[in-house]
């Protein structure tokens, strides 16, 4: 076996985990979460990609690897008004609404017609907000964040994958060195805590209805394309359900929603891990691996998280959605047919609405949806008989 699928996983693994913690912190703290419960989430969603990730590479001899949804995260993070039973309660609607689209083909067709502008324009909505806060983190500590920022945007030249790495690692050594963080705290194993789910209409509509669609548009849709564009061919439905199941699995313990990855992918996928496409399923077992040690010392990482400066965990969670925000951008501005729904779209999801308990997530899709609709009766020339009454009438 070849040096390079160990690697590629391992490398895999660190970016994909440490380039985003920041942003599971984020989304506990958001939803009210303990210390202890966040420990929880962290393991709970790295023992079920551990799983998963390990059962489908094996049994499809393909690379399929998975992560936590980054835009699910960020959903999570910008949403307010839910406590974590409500979350923990949207998360188990979510893997449930998972499961359904593994089993019946037709709703991952549905998913998939959405416009790419109008998820986009969603998607750009949620994450807007994280890079206007970390900008707005530079007066808290100019002299930590400014030097960080500009090895930030530096390392991507030539590294993209590890600069939010080497900015929170960077950042953690010079807030340590500096006296910033008063102590490291104890080592510890981590542990799983259940955590009693409430079910509300506002968070099933608000917070796990755009969970679902943000994980299927963003994640799940593009998994698949990273694998496709590999030359490998998997059947959609298996890979969701056996997401969906861990996804459900893990909820009642905080773990948010899992999925097929799509960076993390890139880099177990390609002929660098090795020639023969047959082989590559082999990072699949070294990237659960990590997640399983992840698992095990989730904890002691939550509570490192703890003591670092708020200021830092807010520019590398802004720093780490940079990419992101930038490509639902450019896919939700390409068609020009679909623009005006797509800045509504943003729009609406960036104002942090909320409207009858539902928030801005949900109704920036209705408002992008009901704009398209309207665009696209004009293009049919559908409103013709209503002019002509206006035009009796007056």
């Amino acid at each position: 076996m070849r040096i390079s699928i160990p690697i590629s996983a391992f490398v895999a693994a660190i970016v994909g985990f440490g380039g985003t913690l920041a942003i599971v912190i984020a989304a506990a703290k958001a939803v009210g979460a303990t210390q202890i419960e966040t420990a929880s989430w962290v393991t709970a969603i790295c023992l079920a990609m551990a799983i998963e990730c390990l059962w489908l590479s094996w049994r499809t001899k393909m690379p399929v690897i998975t992560a936590w949804s980054t835009p699910g995260l960020a959903l999570i993070a910008a949403s307010s008004g839910f406590s974590m039973g409500e979350a923990v309660g949207a998360f188990i609607v979510t893997g449930i609404l998972l499961i359904a689209t593994g089993l019946f083909g037709p709703l991952t067709r549905l998913i998939a017609r959405i416009p790419p502008s109008v998820a986009s324009g969603m998607l750009a909505g949620i994450l807007v907000s994280f890079a206007i806060n970390a900008v707005k983190a530079i007066p808290a500590d100019p002299w930590l964040m400014l030097p960080l920022i500009a090895a930030f945007f530096v390392i991507r030249l030539f590294n993209p994958a590890v600069s939010v790495l080497v900015v929170l690692i960077g950042g953690g050594l010079a807030a340590f060195l500096t006296g910033r963080v008063g102590g490291l705290p104890t080592p510890e194993l981590s542990t799983l805590t259940l955590i009693a789910p409430h079910f509300s209409v506002a968070a099933i509509i608000g917070l796990a209805l755009p969970l679902y669609l943000v994980t299927m548009a963003s994640q799940n849709l593009s998994g698949l394309a990273v694998l496709r564009a590999a030359g490998y061919h998997p059947e959609p439905g298996p890979l969701i359900g056996v997401t969906g199941l861990f996804s459900l699995l893990s909820a009642p313990f905080g773990g948010s929603t899992t999925n097929l990855a799509a960076i993390s992918a890139a880099i177990c996928t390609g002929p660098d891990v090795h020639p023969d496409p047959a082989e590559r399923w082999k990072t699949g077992p070294f990237y659960a691996l990590a997640y399983l040690v992840f698992a095990i010392f989730g904890a002691s990482l939550v509570a490192i998280f703890a003591v670092l400066p708020q200021s830092l965990i807010v520019l590398v969670a802004g720093l780490a959605l940079m990419a992101p925000l930038a490509n639902a951008l450019s896919i939700a501005l390409k068609d020009e047919g679909h623009r005006m729904a797509a800045t509504v779209t943003f729009a609406v999801t960036a104002s942090g609405l909320t409207l009858f308990g539902v928030g801005a997530a949900f109704w920036g899709l209705v408002a992008g949806v009901v704009v398209l609709f309207l665009e696209e009766l004009k293009m049919r020339q559908s409103f013709r008989p209503l002019v002509r009454i206006w035009r009796t009438l007056s």
